[in-house]
């Protein structure tokens, strides 16, 4: 793919996401990507990406990267690091069920 090509898929995705469903999309393609969603949302999502060229090319781009990420970082963490972090998220997770 070249610049421009980057460049008009970036806008597509900005323009797109002043959508509601663009927004909800691009808001949880992580956690699409994760396998975190309920099935239900899963399916709308997946519906949305079908339909949606320009979020379908965030989500490739996303899961490719998703991909590399997981090729070339394998160095090994400390276990005291790896504790922290799981706390870190376990405790922000649960601070933002809380929020209003």
């Amino acid at each position: 793919m070249d610049e421009r090509h980057d460049e008009a898929t970036s806008a597509g995705v900005a323009s797109r996401a002043a959508e509601p469903e663009c927004r909800e999309a691009l808001d949880v393609l992580y956690h699409y990507l994760d396998g975190e969603l309920d099935e239900e949302r899963r399916r709308t999502i997946r519906h949305h990406l079908e339909l949606c060229s320009p979020c379908l090319e965030a989500f490739d781009f996303e899961a490719e990267l998703k991909v590399v990420i997981a090729q070339r970082c394998r160095e090994s963490v400390p276990d005291s690091l790896r504790d922290r972090v799981a706390s870190a998220l376990a405790e922000a997770s649960r601070a933002s069920r809380y929020r209003p």
